[in-house]
């Protein structure tokens, strides 16, 4: 089990190493690049144009693969997935993001230099989580 789960650990922490290594954790850099009218800060846009190539050479590479290296099959996405329920939760997700200076990644990784306030902003986070469970009959 533990063996099984160590590359999903290890991609956790590279991630979260990365994002606090690119300032994401810090909610006045994300706000700074959302305020496109004031004191624009472009640090994000490097940060999400890194994950873009990573994600285009990943996209270029899939198809020569028989199969992932730690699952069956590949799960991909299709255009049934563009769901209500989804464009939904990536508005008010984006609205947290902006209120919040703060989205789940970053959040967590935000625990460890800055624990009070990133751990009110987790809470609400698991709140949020809880409660659309609780509404959808899931929990």
């Amino acid at each position: 089990m533990i063996s099984r789960n160590l590359p999903i650990l290890l991609s956790g922490v590279l991630f979260g190493a990365g994002l606090t290594l690119g300032g994401m954790t810090d909610p006045a850099r994300v706000r700074g690049f959302l305020n496109l009218f004031g004191d624009w800060d472009p640090t994000l846009a490097f940060v999400m144009g890194g994950a873009v190539i990573v994600m285009a050479i990943a996209w270029q590479l899939q198809p020569k693969l028989a199969r992932p290296i730690f699952a069956d099959t590949f799960a991909l996405p299709s255009r049934r997935d563009l769901t209500p329920r989804l464009i939904g939760g990536s508005a008010l997700f984006g609205i947290g993001w902006g209120v919040a200076g703060l989205c789940p990644g970053p959040g967590i990784a935000a625990l460890v230099i800055e624990p009070i306030s990133a751990a009110i902003f987790v809470a609400a986070m698991l709140a949020g989580m809880f409660l659309i469970r609780l509404t959808e009959g899931n929990a």
